[in-house]
């Protein structure tokens, strides 16, 4: 039901600005669109029902981030960013006070939600962030940057890491989460990215200079910021594989028709064994990778975290895509290489989900070092 309704709403309202939307870096009518995801329940997917949230589970995220992610890859991740990354870490972590005064408008999409963890010299080696914290009272002084901010120049709640102990030994000790809002004295954005795919998805640089943030929009316990970070890494990666999967499926409801229609040699192409044989490797990636991504949703939503499939999931998922659509502009031959079609598109799009969220190198780090961490 959940999945109908997603793709019927995105077909109509999302999928023919799509092509536009990359073209001209821009969603123009994002903020009413986010509207639209409020009415529908699906900003606050996985918050709680008392502060206007739908009180579903993973699986259900993941979902709709696919659906989205099928008619507009770059809609999809700002989706993801702000419905994953901003409001369900504010669910996990935030007092009271914070989910009251924070979690309202961001689930009904008056507000645009975002966060901030990596910076110039600190992508893949978060921990040695240098974006500084100091306590003046009852505020910190934030001094630095943060850079590739997904939703960066639209977002109105940000959830920042900064150290607060920068003598902390390890590193990772020493860093402190916060919840802030644009406007706050000394916090601006610079311009915006110009991106190879996800256009549309605004990206931008964060500038910190002497910013005043309350002590009180702490997130969780200062200096423990790290456990934030970590343990929404995991969930984190496993919403935003379902881009990966919406990136396929685009592939396929593209490709497929295509190679039913075009002919050669006096056949329709899809009727010769080489074009079978594309076919059935990108049907078999995508469902092979959407198996995978939604069971260890469901073992999520059953309380079963597990940071190796959270990291092999979109590890998968998101070297499958890249093919998925390499052998989708195959099959559309020349067609397939110009603008005009939207393959290009989806080839670039994919394309980010091997760097972002932790690159390909480092998740393969991530589940090598847990099966290290067994036999210590």
């Amino acid at each position: 039901q959940l999945r109908q309704t997603m793709t019927k709403f995105c077909q109509e309202h999302l999928a023919p600005k799509a092509q536009q939307i990359d073209q001209e870096n821009e969603f123009k009518g994002m903020r009413e669109f986010w509207k639209k995801l409020g009415e529908l329940g699906v900003l606050g997917i996985t918050a709680p029902a008392e502060y206007g949230g739908s009180a579903l589970g993973y699986l259900d995220h993941v979902l709709v981030m696919e659906e989205i992610s099928r008619a507009s890859a770059s809609v999809g991740l700002s989706y993801g960013a702000h419905s994953n990354l901003c409001i369900n870490q504010l669910v996990r972590n935030g007092s009271e006070a914070q989910k009251n005064k924070y979690l309202p408008k961001l689930i009904s999409g008056e507000h645009i939600g975002a966060l901030a963890m990596s910076e110039p010299n600190a992508g893949s080696d978060v921990v040695s962030m240098k974006l500084k914290a100091d306590k003046k009272g009852d505020y910190f002084v934030l001094n630095g940057n943060k850079s590739w901010i997904t939703n960066g120049p639209d977002a109105d709640v940000l959830i920042v890491y900064a150290k607060t102990d920068v003598t902390a030994v390890p590193a990772s000790r020493g860093i402190t989460a916060f919840v802030m809002e644009r406007g706050m004295p000394g916090f601006s954005t610079a311009q915006k990215l110009d991106k190879l795919g996800m256009r549309g998805s605004n990206t931008c640089e964060l500038i910190f200079e002497d910013c005043k943030i309350p002590a009180e929009n702490v997130l969780g316990t200062l200096s423990k910021g790290v456990y934030v970070l970590m343990s929404g890494l995991d969930l984190e990666r496993l919403v935003l594989s379902g881009g990966p999967l919406g990136l396929m499926q685009a592939v396929l409801d593209h490709a497929i028709p295509y190679l039913h229609v075009r002919e050669a040699f006096g056949q329709k192409i899809g009727h010769f064994q080489l074009m079978q044989g594309k076919m059935a490797d990108m049907y078999t990636r995508l469902m092979a990778c959407r198996q995978y991504v939604y069971n260890v949703a469901k073992a999520c939503d059953r309380g079963h975290f597990n940071a190796k499939d959270c990291a092999g999931v979109i590890l998968y998922s998101a070297e499958c895509a890249t093919q998925v659509a390499l052998d989708g502009i195959q099959c559309l031959g020349g067609n397939g290489y110009i603008n005009d079609y939207p393959m290009g598109r989806f080839l670039r799009d994919a394309k980010l989900y091997e760097i972002g969220a932790g690159t390909s190198e480092v998740r393969r780090l991530v589940i090598g070092r847990a099966f290290n961490a067994t036999f210590k």
